[in-house]
């Protein structure tokens, strides 16, 4: 079964107003009987992190306009159903202007009002002659200035309506081209990030730590957090396939590559390879005597002995190793090595964190 959970992004701020995460290599450490293999190049992985938040970003800002969009249709309907009201309100003054006319013709015998009083034979008959002919044309004013306000709001509400959908019309469009853009550039600095890591994992050697700057998380010591922000759930824990020679031993997390991955919880960090099976790896020893593994990585912000917290990003996510796809593979175990496994998501949900 697969799931989905989107958490809040990083830092919801204004579209291209995101500042240049900093980035600065750091010492380099050597495991035992391995060289240090080809230089980190920190540029890039803080470019992956930008250009990631970008197009998070993007992405929000492109959703917030499709839903106004929606929003916009439905009031655009209602405005539409307001506009044929005033169609019907002005076929039916038009419709009032015709009776008044018709009922002039037939009062006055056929003749205009103004004939009759031409032809009055007395005082009272041009007196009635001129009341009539005052009550006639202050109807037809009324009826006339009535039509033309009616007709000036609608062609007023129908420039406005227009005017609404091609600004919205406008604004999706600029959005969608800025998010492509985005993700475009997103891509080769994911794939060009993703070739470093092949090269340091097919050397058997890992490139030193990249440090990139930490998001505030706001977490305490104590808390225990997910190994990335959004994901999809893929592959569970004890699932079979053809890729493992047994049971899956963790949890995937189907993320694109370069998104950064998170320590679950307060720890210390016991192990950092790269090569086999795992590709590019981080072993993080916690408090409370277990261990967090995270796997198939294309760089890595840490290096062995450092002490980290709650949420601290530890590396980017990648596909090196044996894997099939962007992922990151997320395990917990009594021992550091492999084959001490227990159910990352059970153990994850017993720490208030729900998947």
């Amino acid at each position: 079964m697969r799931s989905y959970r989107r958490h809040r992004l990083l830092i919801p701020v204004l579209l291209c107003a995101l500042a240049a995460l900093a980035a600065r290599p750091t010492a380099v450490h050597k495991e035992p009987g391995s060289d240090t293999g080809a230089g980190a190049d920190p540029g890039l992985s803080a470019e992956v992190v930008r250009l990631y938040e970008e197009a998070a970003v993007a992405t929000q800002q492109y959703e917030a306009g499709r839903e106004e969009a929606e929003e916009q249709r439905a009031e655009a309907q209602r405005a539409e159903e307001l506009l044929d009201a005033q169609r019907r309100h002005i076929a039916a003054l038009h419709e009032d202007l015709g009776r008044i006319a018709r009922a002039q013709y037939r009062g006055s015998g056929g003749l205009p009002v103004a004939a009759h009083m031409i032809l009055a034979d007395s005082p009272d008959s041009l007196m009635r002659g001129q009341h009539a002919f005052s009550q006639a044309d202050l109807a037809v004013n009324n009826a006339i200035s009535k039509n033309r306000r009616a007709e000036a709001r609608l062609a007023a509400d129908e420039a406005r309506a227009a005017d609404r959908w091609q600004e919205l019309e406008k604004r999706n469009t600029q959005l969608a081209g800025l998010k492509a853009d985005i993700e475009q550039k997103l891509e080769s600095a994911r794939s060009q990030l993703q070739g470093q890591a092949d090269a340091a994992v097919s050397a058997g050697a890992c490139r030193g730590a990249v440090r990139l700057d930490q998001p505030e998380t706001g977490f305490t010591e104590g808390a225990w957090v997910a190994p990335v922000e959004t994901y999809e759930l893929s592959a569970s824990y004890g699932s079979g396939g053809e890729r493992w020679s047994n049971r899956h031993t963790g949890q995937d997390f189907a993320v694109p590559i370069g998104t950064p991955v998170r320590a679950v919880g307060a720890g210390r960090v016991v192990e950092v390879s790269c090569g086999g099976a795992f590709g590019m790896e981080i072993v993080l020893k916690h408090a409370d005597g277990y261990y967090t593994q995270y796997a198939h990585l294309a760089s890595l912000a840490v290096d062995q002995g450092e002490h980290v917290s709650p949420g601290q990003w530890i590396g980017q996510s990648g596909t090196t190793g044996n894997s099939t796809g962007p992922h990151l593979h997320f395990e917990t175990r009594v021992t550091p090595e492999s084959g001490s496994a227990v159910n990352p998501v059970s153990w994850l949900a017993a720490r208030g964190v729900a998947l």
